[in-house]
């Protein structure tokens, strides 16, 4: 048979042959593209960035919005409203600033107290009673302090105040005084100020002195309350801080933290040690040489010792005054005992006791008790040396090394 050829304007077909064929019914289902098939490219819809993520549905809330332009509108009004809320922020932070204190002092305190729970834990109480038993005993010293100060307080104020008409007929009798009353209109001057302004301004500082005494009480019970609380929760407290921070990096965080909280608790621990021997030193040396309200004296050179730098001689100073008002030679010799007292303390005890507790320079000592005063008095002289051995743990085990590695 002839063979023909293909026309010219038709030239053979290489591909392989399509196993659907093309229909002309609109309601069959195409099969599958070919390898060689070119993917559709997607038509972005009117108004649509091509170059934005298309939105993936989020199931029963409907599907999300495409993400809004950064129109510097915008910008200006996400940075006005971070500042409005840093200006928040500071505004809150200021005004809770006296809550915030309490709660500094506790948590310290609890930091202080709970080596004692943990020593009682050792003995087999439970965690319940170590607690307890630690708050009773710091409630006892609190109301022994205060028994200890407040009656002196009050026969000294009472017995001034009868003292007074006696002081007042001594003062008429003598021929200077009555000569400058007479001189400067003093008595006129004295009933011109006492009006009804200088009496409101009297009551007010009455009132005042009440308020001051309610608020240190209510302080007072406010850190108590917070200590016992602390101490109750203390591991789970420490448990959370913890699990807040990465886990590549919990277990560094935890070691460093452990080591901070066991110098802060050792630190409180030498520094109560050094205070109690210092008050029952004075307490003896005040029997000895038979000062009033030895007990008082005791507890005030007790509280004063526990300021780092100049606690100290803050103490020695004021029971060197009660020596000095009842005579010069029991002054004297108050003077000479805290002298030699002061140099036993800051050469022999306080270096023993401090040794494997804290190592602080002792400028940096110094200028962390002044910067300390300076934020929150006495409250800063009682946290700082602690704060700085925080510091310097963290500068030796943290930053150095990683300054070494860059």
């Amino acid at each position: 048979m002839p063979q023909h050829d293909p026309p010219a304007d038709h030239p053979p077909n290489d591909d392989p042959p399509n196993d659907h064929p093309p229909t002309d019914d609109p309601d069959a289902t195409p099969g599958p593209p070919s390898a060689d098939t070119p993917a559709p490219v997607p038509v972005p819809a009117p108004g649509v960035d091509p170059d934005e993520p298309p939105a993936v549905p989020s199931g029963k809330f409907g599907t999300p919005g495409r993400p809004l332009r950064r129109s510097s509108f915008l910008l200006g009004f996400t940075g006005a409203l971070g500042v409005l809320l840093a200006y928040t922020l500071y505004l809150g932070i200021r005004n809770a600033g006296g809550i915030l204190v309490l709660v500094v002092i506790a948590l310290f305190l609890a930091v202080g107290l709970n080596p004692a729970v943990v020593r009682l834990r050792r003995w087999g109480v439970p965690h319940g009673l170590a607690v307890a038993g630690v708050a009773l005993t710091v409630v006892l010293l609190l109301c022994g302090g205060v028994v200890a100060l407040v009656p002196p307080i009050v026969t000294q104020s009472g017995q001034f105040i009868d003292q007074i008409p006696s002081l007042l007929d001594e003062l008429r009798r003598n021929p200077t005084v009555n000569d400058l009353v007479e001189r400067y209109d003093v008595v006129e001057r004295v009933q011109g100020a006492a009006n009804a302004e200088t009496i409101g301004r009297a009551l007010g500082g009455v009132l005042g002195g009440a308020q001051l005494i309610f608020g240190t009480v209510f302080r007072t019970l406010t850190v108590l309350v917070l200590t016992i609380y602390f101490l109750a929760y203390f591991n789970k407290l420490r448990s959370l801080g913890y699990s807040l921070v990465p886990r590549s990096r919990r277990e560094r965080v935890q070691l460093i933290g452990d080591e901070i909280l066991a110098k802060v608790g050792a630190y409180m621990v030498g520094a109560l040690s050094i205070a109690v021997l210092a008050g029952a030193t004075t307490f003896v040396f005040a029997l000895i040489v038979g000062l009033p309200y030895p007990f008082a004296l005791a507890v005030v050179v007790a509280v004063t010792d526990l300021i780092p730098q100049i606690g100290a001689t803050l103490g020695a100073v004021i029971v060197s005054l009660v020596g000095f008002a009842a005579d010069l030679p029991t002054g004297i010799a108050c003077a000479v005992f805290f002298l030699i007292y002061q140099q036993v303390e800051n050469y022999l005890i306080y270096p023993k006791v401090m040794r494997r507790s804290v190592e602080v320079n002792e400028v940096a000592a110094l200028l962390a008790a002044l910067l300390g005063v300076a934020l929150l008095g006495v409250v800063g002289a009682l946290i700082a040396i602690p704060t700085v051995a925080a510091l310097q743990l963290i500068l030796r085990e943290v930053v150095l090394p990683r300054q070494e590695t860059r």
